[in-house]
């Protein structure tokens, strides 16, 4: 079975034609409170986590050891739903973490600037509510286009819009949301989705990785030192300066799958996705 990942624009109907696939397929919908629940046992504050996931970090943020941390479980707890298989992901930058996960099928629902402006004032006057004017919407819909855009380009230093993320770009507008959905049951029933042994090893690679990055960034030591992470069945090797691989093994004695570590000393250590 695959994992479905679905990155939407504002008014797109993006998270209505998850919610349906899931149904569809039997799968776990996972939208933003279901996902902030899982965020929950590594004690992060709700509102913090919200702004992290909503907006590009402030310059004070980008130094902070916390933001770190914070990203670090964002990209843990997306990699942990993966491992489950069978979910459906709107939002958390799958399309990119799950970059070369055989069976992870990565969508981009889109639509013009107009139709969404033209959903959100219907949406919320079909809600019993006081109907949105298209020049509030308008600004609206401009602000989140550009935070996501930004907050891709900080957090994977990557184009939100670079079709080569994506399996599927659809264009909402004009296409029933059905219609849609059947496009995508589709495309995830095909072979070339299935999950195999391969895959589960990616996932899993990547999932220990991404489990050290949080050990590291939650250490009093290691926190202040940036580190690359990579992991291969069970053994990790962390590359970074002498000073942060001192302190290494006890932040990381626990981690769930980790076998060895492997330290590389370099006098100038890389930055992280996340820090650039």
């Amino acid at each position: 079975m695959a994992i479905v990942t679905i990155s939407q624009q504002v008014g797109s109907g993006g998270a209505e034609i998850g919610l349906a696939v899931a149904e569809r397929l039997g799968y776990c919908f996972v939208d933003h409170e279901r996902f902030l629940d899982r965020t929950q046992r590594y004690g992060l504050d709700a509102h913090r986590l919200w702004h992290l996931e909503e907006e590009p970090p402030s310059l004070f943020e980008r130094f902070d050891h916390e933001t770190r941390r914070y990203i670090a479980v964002i990209q843990t707890v997306l990699l942990e739903i993966a491992a489950e298989d069978r979910a459906v992901v709107v939002g958390r930058g799958g399309q990119w973490l799950l970059r070369d996960v055989p069976h992870a099928v990565r969508l981009r629902v889109m639509a013009p600037t107009t139709f969404r402006v033209d959903e959100l004032t219907s949406a919320l006057s079909s809600h019993g509510g006081e109907r949105m004017s298209a020049q509030i919407a308008g600004p609206l819909v401009h602000r989140d286009d550009t935070q996501k855009l930004k907050r891709m380009r900080y957090l994977f230093n990557v184009d939100l819009n670079d079709p080569a993320l994506y399996h599927l770009i659809v264009n909402t507008a004009g296409l029933t949301r059905l219609g849609v959905v059947e496009l995508i049951l589709t495309l995830a029933g095909q072979p070339t989705f299935a999950t195999t042994d391969h895959g589960r090893r990616t996932v899993a690679d990547r999932l220990l990785a991404s489990r050290i990055e949080v050990a590291l960034a939650s250490h009093a030591v290691t926190r202040r030192y940036p580190m690359e992470v990579r992991a291969a069945d069970g053994l990790v090797t962390l590359v970074g300066c002498a000073a942060a691989l001192e302190g290494a093994e006890e932040a990381t004695r626990g981690v769930p799958g980790l076998l060895e570590i492997k330290p590389v000393v370099v006098e100038t250590p890389p930055v992280p996705p996340f820090v650039g």
